[in-house]
């Protein structure tokens, strides 16, 4: 897919001046599809709490930390799994077709997640009053495992998404390309696969019994300590990219700030 197919099928206010002189010129800024991605995050966490008050009422599991918290109920585990996924596909799909480039795709792909994530615990709030507070226990994702953990940990990591995603998506453009380093992204992953193993820590020793002893363990003790030293290592590229923004702050001002010339084109055509 090229640029001007993927700027065809994004969302007018994400559209650059690939598209032409019109409308969706670069008088439609950064910050305008920033809030689109987040109003389709928004909307996504919504249909997300809803699905998951129903399915939890159907087994009576809405507050899910209590005996047997997965029951075996026919058709639905292969169900669930697939719905997720397909989640995660559709969070992703708004990023590529949001952003320019691939930093920024992932970027928005990030504050889809991590906006969706925070939105999700907030509408289950309202709709079931559950959770109680941010350390109850929640189960997260079952792929490949179920994943549990306080609902606090999953929010961690949404806003460490955000706050990365915000800085790839509204200083790094045209006029401005921070480049990638190695580094940062390796302490990301060896974080991100800590924080995985902290989360299915206990279904993995689960495992070598079988599905339902997987099924039926219940966490007791989160590995607090061990997933803070994943949070700081997931955190190191939103903390090298913001170094060089601060850094080079004075031309780096966001995306419409950049475009004078093109926005007297653009007035001069509707004049």
């Amino acid at each position: 897919m090229n640029r001007f197919s993927m700027n065809f099928f994004a969302p007018p206010a994400c559209r650059t001046e690939q598209a032409g002189r019109g409308l969706y010129s670069p008088m439609m800024k950064a910050r305008n599809c920033w809030l689109v991605v987040a109003g389709y995050a928004v909307a996504m966490a919504w249909v997300e709490a809803a699905v998951v008050f129903y399915l939890r009422t159907m087994i009576n599991r809405v507050d899910p930390y209590q005996a047997n918290p997965l029951p075996n109920v026919a058709g639905f585990a292969g169900v669930e799994l697939i719905r997720e996924a397909a989640t995660l596909i559709m969070l992703f799909t708004v990023g590529l077709l949001a952003g320019g480039n691939w930093r920024s795709r992932w970027g928005y792909a990030a504050i889809a997640f991590g906006i969706w994530d925070i939105f999700y615990y907030v509408f289950l709030k309202l709709i079931t009053h559950w959770p109680h507070s941010a350390l109850d226990w929640d189960v997260l994702f079952l792929l490949p495992l179920p994943w549990w953990g306080p609902v606090l940990a999953p929010v961690i990591i949404a806003c460490l998404m955000i706050f990365w995603g915000t800085l790839a998506t509204q200083w790094d453009h045209p006029g401005r390309r921070f480049r990638s380093e190695a580094k940062p992204w390796l302490l990301n992953l060896s974080g991100i696969v800590i924080a995985l193993y902290v989360f299915m820590a206990d279904a993995i020793r689960a495992a070598p019994h079988g599905e339902e002893a997987v099924r039926a363990m219940l966490p007791t003790q989160f590995a607090w300590g061990t997933f803070t030293l994943a949070a700081i290592l997931m955190s190191a590229p939103a903390i090298d990219l913001a170094r060089k923004v601060l850094r080079d702050r004075p031309s780096s001002a966001p995306v419409e700030s950049r475009e004078p010339a093109l926005e007297k084109i653009y007035l001069d055509n509707i004049e």
